[in-house]
């Protein structure tokens, strides 16, 4: 698939907390601040976003919480990446349940997996859903980075 999701500027936005849990109004009031100020997109729950502190639950309503707040006013990105590839799977299954424009799956952390393995991840978290993934490489934080070759694969 080759569509763009979106042209112009995406805010990685933070998942608010108290020592209670997340901060649902100042996250609502994070995602109108952003729209307000004319951004094209939002990724949530991306690796900004804590998405690999929250659990399952926490997750799926943030996730759902978002898509209901931007309300198709600008692009909703979702953070889906794991260094499982099964949790990326089911996360980007989810997202794309919920509604999300597109994807943002970072290359698998910590276990350092070869660009073979790259190319075999993100194959199968692309044939799992019908909608466009950004490939994150961020390989300061990964530990892995995908090769030029590896992304034309």
């Amino acid at each position: 698939m080759n569509k763009t999701i979106f042209k112009g500027t995406c805010t990685a936005a933070i998942t608010p907390f108290t020592k209670y849990g997340i901060d649902y109004d100042a996250l609502g009031r994070q995602i109108e601040f952003q729209i307000e100020n004319q951004i094209d997109a939002l990724c949530i729950l991306g690796t900004t976003g804590e998405a690999p502190t929250v659990t399952d639950d926490e997750y799926e309503r943030v996730a759902k919480f978002s898509y209901d707040k931007i309300a198709g006013r600008v692009k909703f990105i979702l953070g889906t990446g794991s260094n499982c590839t099964k949790k990326a799977i089911e996360k980007s299954v989810l997202a794309e349940k919920i509604g999300a424009d597109g994807l943002l799956v970072v290359t698998p952390y910590y276990n350092k997996c070869t660009q073979k393995g790259l190319v075999k991840y993100y194959n199968d978290v692309a044939d799992s859903v019908n909608i466009p993934i950004l490939c994150y490489n961020v390989p300061a934080r990964t530990g892995v980075n995908i090769l030029p070759q590896t992304m034309a694969e």
